[in-house]
Formats: structure tokens, C-alpha cells, sequence
């Protein structure tokens, strides 16, 4: 796939700053390298945030994104849904020994991992997440706020370890900074050396709980790739 520079009217859009929050910005796409046919596709970068609905589902529009598509939602809601009827059912089968507690937190890390992850990689989540305004402290607030989930899951699977949760949060803290402040165009690949960094503590350095050595690994996905890079609001021609 390639963009024809020729075929650019919107360069005028870029700043220093990157993208601006301005009109929809169309771009040229060619399947040549996959397709023999020389048919291509018109595709929407759209920074332009609708109004958000009435109520409760206003609620839920800032959690998402306002302008979710229903293609979004569904990936949303029915695959965590889906994983945490599987993690109960497998526990369940091959009669893990957990408590009730265990069981009802397992399942709730599922949703929010899972959920989490599918969320904020959506176009509809990085245009509301990543809008004009929302800075370096907005979105560290919104890392620190794991720190709960971490000592939840301490208290419960590792008998409350909080050099355990210093640990693991203290590296989730500092590596989310770190793409943060390193120049936009280094961002992804910052970001990911570090989480490939973060694959390897979770799998031979931090303690990690039976049945459950897949949440560390998922919890710095969610947190380190889909949450804090920032990409571009592609958007269907039709929305709904």
C-alpha cells in the first residue's frame, strides 16, 4: 500500500504539533501489492468529535468514545464477555481453588483487560482520548489509576504484596512517561521495545499467580500500546 504525494491536498493540515482538529481528511489508498485490480479505497481521518448522547449513554460515550460505531461496540462488549464466561467456566472445570472473591475479581480483570485493550485502540477511543487538550498529566492520571487494580489483584492473589505493586507500577509508570515525552514519530516504536521489555519482567522477573500469568502481559498492552500512542481517527464512509 502506498499514498500518491501528488494526491495530497490535506499536507496543508499538518503542523508542527502534528495533525490539527480540523475537517475530514481523506486518504488515497492502492491495493496493487494485494490485488491484481486497480480498484482502491477512499478512507476518512476524521479528529471532529460528535456530540455526546442524552443521560447515561453519555456516560458510556466517555468511556468509549462518542461516535462509536456499532461495529466497536460489539468488539467491546461481547469478546471481554465471552473471555470472562470462559475464565469462570475453565476455573470451574479444572476446579481451580480459588474463593468466591478470586473468582468474581478474575472475571472482573478479564472484562477491564480485555475490554480495555479492544476499547482504546478503536479510532472512535484515540479521537476522544487523544483530542486537542488532553496532555501528558490527563493521561498519566489515567495510568495511575491502575495502581487500584494492581493492589486488588495483590490482596487477593499474592497475599497483598505491595513491593510487588510498587514494582510492577512503578514500571508502568515510567515507561508510559517515556513514549509520552519522546517525539511523536518515535512513539510507536518506544512504545514497543518497552512493552517487549515488559513481556519479559512478567514472564521471569515479576510474581505472577497460578491460572493467571496472562494478566501482566495484558495489563501493559492495554496500558502501553493501546491506550497511550496516538493514531489517526480513521473512519467508515458510512457510520453507524
Amino acid at each position: 500500500m502506498f499514498i500518491r504525494a501528488n494526491k495530497l491536498p490535506f499536507l496543508d493540515y499538518f503542523s508542527p504539533h502534528g495533525l490539527k482538529s480540523v475537517a475530514p481528511i481523506k486518504l488515497l489508498c492502492n491495493f496493487k501489492k494485494t490485488r491484481r485490480s486497480k480498484k482502491g479505497c477512499i478512507m476518512k481521518i476524521d479528529w471532529n468529535l460528535p456530540q455526546f448522547r442524552p443521560g447515561f449513554w453519555g456516560v458510556i460515550d466517555k468511556l468509549i468514545g462518542p461516535g462509536a460505531t456499532k461495529a466497536e461496540k460489539n468488539l467491546q462488549w461481547y469478546v471481554p464477555l465471552v473471555a470472562v464466561a470462559g475464565i469462570v467456566f475453565w476455573g470451574l472445570y479444572q476446579g481451580y481453588e480459588w474463593s468466591l472473591g478470586q473468582y468474581v475479581l478474575a472475571a472482573l480483570l478479564t472484562l477491564d483487560m480485555l475490554g480495555g485493550i479492544i476499547t482504546n485502540s478503536t479510532s472512535s477511543a484515540k479521537r476522544w482520548f487523544h483530542r486537542e487538550g488532553e496532555g501528558f498529566k490527563a493521561h498519566m492520571g489515567f495510568i495511575a489509576l491502575h495502581f487500584i487494580q494492581l493492589t486488588l489483584y495483590s490482596w487477593l492473589f499474592l497475599g497483598l504484596d505491595l513491593i510487588w505493586v510498587a514494582q510492577v507500577g512503578g514500571f508502568m509508570m515510567l515507561s508510559c512517561a517515556a513514549v509520552l515525552l519522546t517525539p511523536l514519530y518515535l512513539q510507536r516504536p518506544t512504545a514497543l521495545t518497552l512493552y517487549s521489555l515488559a513481556l519479559v519482567l512478567s514472564l521471569y522477573v515479576f510474581e505472577a499467580p497460578a491460572h493467571l500469568e496472562w494478566f501482566l502481559p495484558l495489563f501493559y498492552l492495554k496500558l502501553l500500546i493501546s491506550h497511550i500512542l496516538r493514531e489517526e481517527p480513521y473512519r467508515p464512509e458510512s457510520e453507524s
